[in-house]
């Protein structure tokens, strides 16, 4: 795969990174949303230093990617108890009807 080397920026510091050609695009979109909730943040406790707004906005992505985990555990039980009453209902029409 081809690497590229690109340069981001997160709360006014700038970050070289070597990349997969591919991911620019991805890691770009991921910058600019991170800037966002830091400026957020930022307004918002403006008393307060960069990397409280930093903390601040890693909690929400972390807490966000947690519901978004557990939604896809949950939806990976309901398809599997869904397959098995599918199963069971086959079986008793096969054996019981």
């Amino acid at each position: 795969m081809e690497q590229q080397s690109i340069q981001i920026n997160i709360a006014d510091r700038a970050y070289p990174l070597r990349i997969p050609a591919a991911d620019e695009e991805k890691i770009r979109a991921a910058a600019k949303i991170i800037n966002e909730k830091v400026g957020l943040y930022r307004t918002k406790y403006s008393g307060r230093d960069t990397q409280d707004a930093l903390s601040m906005a890693l909690l929400q992505f972390v807490i966000r990617l947690i519901e978004a985990e557990q939604r896809e555990e949950t939806t990976k039980i309901i398809q599997d108890l869904t397959n098995l009453d599918n199963l069971l209902n086959d079986y008793i029409k096969l054996n019981f009807d």
